[in-house]
């Protein structure tokens, strides 16, 4: 009898470190912007947008012109918008309204992340967007970093969207643990964070970007996600780590974002 207890123990013990591990693993937020775009030299609005359940959410809308398309900006698991300001210069010199966000739980937004709360997020910001009479819904679409390219693919499922850009991304949370914990069984891991499935929904153009270097989420996974998207789409190659591929490959991404983009007329 007091093996089965101490097997119970044990068991309840590997759950709750497990489930730890895997909060930590995939939220990582911060609460302290340290800069903003003004430090860019262009102005932005600084915004509170409410989610469906009621957090309110820190938020900047950059814009470059009305008769511009506009990019929801849906960042990785760590940090927060304040550390996101090379790729926002990246895409506003591209001519793009951008609007970016944090989650629940980072910088100055309220309430704690989780799966289904960055869905709702995603969908308050998109929701925001058509409240705005200097947007084009029609020229509306997602650039989701790492997590952000799951988060980005449920929203092109729940609202319209004229492309995706999905960058450095993943196929599913439990390829991901399978990845970074192989010693940890599938079926505990919680957050489905489901890319995989979800994709096959998603008919509009896609533009996949990973590195072969990268060394947070490795390529093999990208193109899992990419292998089992629908068409239209394409795959961007590039080169440098999971963070700095932007500093290292600038020219080629901004090449091949650039032609996606005006294939669709989202820039001129």
């Amino acid at each position: 009898m007091k093996t089965i207890i101490y097997i119970i123990i044990l068991v309840i013990l590997l759950l709750i470190y497990v489930y730890h591990l895997e909060n930590k693993t995939v939220f990582a937020p911060a609460r302290d912007i340290a800069s903003t775009p003004a430090a860019l030299g262009f102005p932005f609005e600084d915004l509170y947008l409410t989610t469906e359940d009621g957090v309110k959410l820190n938020a900047w809308f950059i814009q470059s012109s009305p008769q511009d398309g506009t990019l929801i900006f849906l960042h990785g698991n760590a940090g927060n918008i304040g550390d996101r300001l090379g790729k926002i210069d990246f895409f506003h010199k591209m001519g793009l309204n951008i609007l970016i966000f944090d989650y629940r739980g980072y910088g100055k937004s309220g309430g704690y992340p989780s799966e289904k709360g960055i869905y709702s997020d995603a969908r308050a910001a998109y929701d925001y967007l058509l409240t705005r009479q200097d947007v084009d819904p029609s020229r509306l679409g997602a650039y989701g970093g790492s997590l952000g390219g799951v988060v980005a693919v449920n929203l092109a499922t729940q609202r319209r969207l004229a492309c995706l850009i999905i960058d450095s991304s993943f196929s599913s949370g439990q390829d991901m643990a399978k990845h970074i914990f192989p010693v940890i069984p599938g079926f505990l891991v919680r957050k489905k964070l489901d890319a995989i499935g979800k994709i096959k929904q998603v008919g509009i153009p896609k533009l996949f970007i990973h590195s072969i270097e990268d060394e947070i989420v490795p390529l093999a996974l990208g193109k899992k996600l990419y292998a089992a998207a629908i068409e239209p789409k394409r795959f961007l190659e590039i080169v440098g780590d999971h963070n700095d591929g932007y500093l290292r490959d600038g020219e080629r991404i901004r090449d091949g974002i650039s032609q996606f983009l005006k294939e669709l007329k989202l820039i001129n």
